[in-house]
């Protein structure tokens, strides 16, 4: 078989070569299509160091020996890619690469750019075609162009398709289940968005998706692609927008995968010590590798282009832009100009944000990056990454050191609640409790609190009370909105069975009513990512454990009052400081009694007269219960006279 220079343009190789062809995914692959008359598929290949390639399948008993019936591809000149053409296979028909390296071997490798892969423990590709799903997702996508996300609600439900709802193990529901089921769910929640766990075929259930062997195929555990595109325009019909947890630091080492591919180091570096991931045992990609850019940019785009999906989380930042992330000393290596960092690596994520905003300047690219590298959300032509925002993974960090903490002994680590907002506005944030934080003996939020059983739930309402007011955007892993006392199990699915039991059943009522009010509160999100949109009010009040700030959206009409007590303590009387007169009106108490709580009379509205207090020339007084916080909105400017709020006292139940 001849490989014809029309197969592959000469203009897509050179791009290809020099990391500009950012839709690689419509050349490489398997493409059902019609050459001279002819139906059947092109293949068409990278492997510049093999000595010969050859497609095999069912059609061949998986061996090239026999030549009459494998397919041969040819090499296009010295550009390194191997294509041609056969009618002899459609859609539908299973097929891998044969690559015969340069001394000889042979190794049978899947296609990196297959769009469909056999189900698990299967490892070959499928020929697929994208094309036949009808979207009728295109108000989302016109809504999507006009509301800039930094100003809007963000409210992300993260999920593991797989282990949401599982009937028995390994008895996953399909993605056709999950657009209605988990679509509903997310919605009657409040939710704005979904991030999913990695969706990139993956060999391995417990690497959930972070080990990937095929980057353009969509995981055949839940169905079909055409089943994931279905999931997707569902929540894009009810306002939901979608993200995709994306893996582009590391792949898995399986031999039907990208490693060795054409028998040399071709997707990932050839100093093994760069290559090397000890941490996860994976291998990097080479990012200062041309044909790698265009494979990885054109997986990005690819996702936004063929699923709709609305932006990515990118994985393991950190670990991409540290050349000695987790390495030993004999690991060790430093870039051209003596330091650490991961120059390429950079160079990269520049290019791929720039690439991704120039396709899709609505859309949503989150550094999940635990280290102190500076402007990863700041533009590129600033010397920034370009992302638009950055997990905030020190104030995951120091809350859940805080929370974990005896209330007793919280008065000694009070900066830990407060330091976060020395560098609020360093980056655009999004405040994450995530998976990674309830796995490998972790334990659940909900186990994570102090106390006793119901002391428990009442640290955790807190928790999420203030999560929710803290300037950021917002991430809550699936189970804690209901209180998963176990940690995550990924082999099971989450148990739900604890809805019988009131407290785990009041807890996602009260999720479910923050939720809602956050959504529906601009002072809670419009100024996010601007000092104006929170002051202090009492941030020095340690030896109460006590912490009351003010949130102002645009127009400052309607500013909320925050107020958190994280001691076991109860005050009958507490007064703070407030910057306008007037009628302010109870939106969240986290002790009502149907949240779980202990139920104690609050007042449903106060009024703030002149009285000086925190260096505001007004104030307001009320209870409040241990382990509580309240959210107070003002309702009006003008003050209609100081009246004492004992007076105003009604069951907040």
């Amino acid at each position: 078989m001849q490989a014809s220079p029309a197969l592959v343009s000469s203009d897509d190789l050179y791009l290809f070569n020099t990391g500009q062809l950012f839709r690689a995914y419509l050349i490489f692959g398997a493409h059902p299509m019609e050459v001279d008359g002819q139906r059947g598929v092109r293949f068409a290949v990278w492997a510049p160091n093999a000595r010969e390639v050859l497609v095999v399948g069912d059609f061949c008993d998986w061996s090239g020996a026999d030549r009459s019936r494998a397919i041969g591809l040819e090499p296009i000149g010295t550009t390194g890619v191997w294509a041609g053409f056969s009618g002899r296979v459609g859609e539908g028909a299973r097929y891998k690469y044969e690559i015969v390296d340069s001394g000889g071997e042979r190794r049978l490798k899947s296609d990196p750019f297959a769009f469909r892969a056999e189900p698990r423990p299967g490892t070959a590709s499928v020929v697929a075609s994208l094309g036949r799903y009808r979207w009728e997702d295109g108000d989302w996508q016109e809504r999507k162009k006009g509301r800039p996300p930094y100003e809007s609600p963000m409210l992300i439900y993260e999920v593991h398709l797989g282990a949401w709802r599982m009937d028995a193990p390994e008895l996953f529901r399909t993605y056709g289940q999950l657009a209605r089921e988990l679509i509903d769910y997310v919605c009657d929640m409040g939710y704005t968005h979904i991030e999913v766990l990695p969706l990139a075929e993956h060999p391995l259930d417990r690497s959930w998706g972070y080990q990937t062997t095929g980057y353009y195929a969509a995981t055949s555990r839940y169905g079909p692609p055409e089943g994931l595109m279905e999931l997707v325009d569902c929540a894009h019909r009810r306002g939901i927008g979608v993200v995709l947890d994306w893996v582009g630091g590391h792949f898995c080492k399986d031999d039907h995968g990208l490693r060795l591919f054409d028998g040399t180091a071709l997707y990932e570096h050839a100093d093994a010590r760069r290559a090397e991931k000890p941490l996860w045992g994976t291998l990097a990609f080479d990012f200062g590798k041309p044909q790698v850019q265009s494979f990885l940019i054109s997986n990005a785009l690819f996702w936004l282009d063929v699923y709709h999906i609305d932006g990515l989380r990118v994985d393991a930042v950190a670990s991409m832009i540290d050349l000695n992330f987790d390495k030993p000393d004999s690991m060790r290596t430093a870039n051209r100009y003596g330091g650490t960092e991961d120059v390429e690596a950079l160079l990269f994520l520049r290019k791929l944000n720039e690439t991704v905003f120039l396709y899709y300047p609505e859309s949503l690219m989150m550094a999940e990056d635990s280290s102190s590298y500076p402007a990863v959300t700041s533009p590129t032509y600033l010397g920034g990454l370009g992302f638009n925002y950055k997990w905030n993974m020190g104030w995951m960090n120091d809350m859940l050191r805080y929370m974990e903490t005896d209330p007793a002994r919280r008065p000694d680590r009070h900066s830990l609640i407060t330091f976060s907002m020395h560098y609020a506005y360093s980056e655009n944030y999004v405040l994450p409790l995530s998976h990674d934080e309830v796995v490998h003996g972790k334990r659940s939020l909900l186990n994570k609190m102090p106390g006793s059983y119901e002391e428990k739930f009442a640290n955790l309402r807190l928790f999420y009370g203030y999560w929710m007011t803290h300037p950021g955007k917002k991430l809550l892993f699936m189970g804690g909105e209901f209180g998963q006392f176990d940690e995550w199990k990924d082999d099971a699915g989450l148990d739900w069975s604890l809805l019988c039991y009131p407290l785990h059943d009041s807890m996602r009522r009260y999720v479910q009513h923050l939720n809602r009010i956050y959504a529906s509160r601009p002072a809670l999100w419009e100024n996010d990512h601007v000092p104006a949109g929170f002051e202090w009010i009492d941030v020095n009040n340690a030896a109460q454990c006590m912490l009351s700030f003010q949130r102002s959206g645009r127009s400052d009409e309607r500013p909320v009052v925050v107020a958190c007590n994280f001691s076991r303590a109860s005050y009958s009387v507490y007064r703070i400081g407030v910057t306008r007169p007037g009628a302010y009106r109870l939106l969240l108490n986290s002790d009502r009694s149907d949240y779980g709580g202990s139920g104690a009379a609050m007042p449903d509205r106060l009024w703030a007269g002149a009285v000086p207090m925190h260096g505001k020339a007004f104030s307001i007084e009320f209870p409040v219960p241990a382990l509580t916080v309240l959210l107070w909105e003002a309702e009006s400017e003008g003050a209609d006279g100081w009246q004492e709020s004992r007076l105003h006292v009604s069951p907040a139940n």
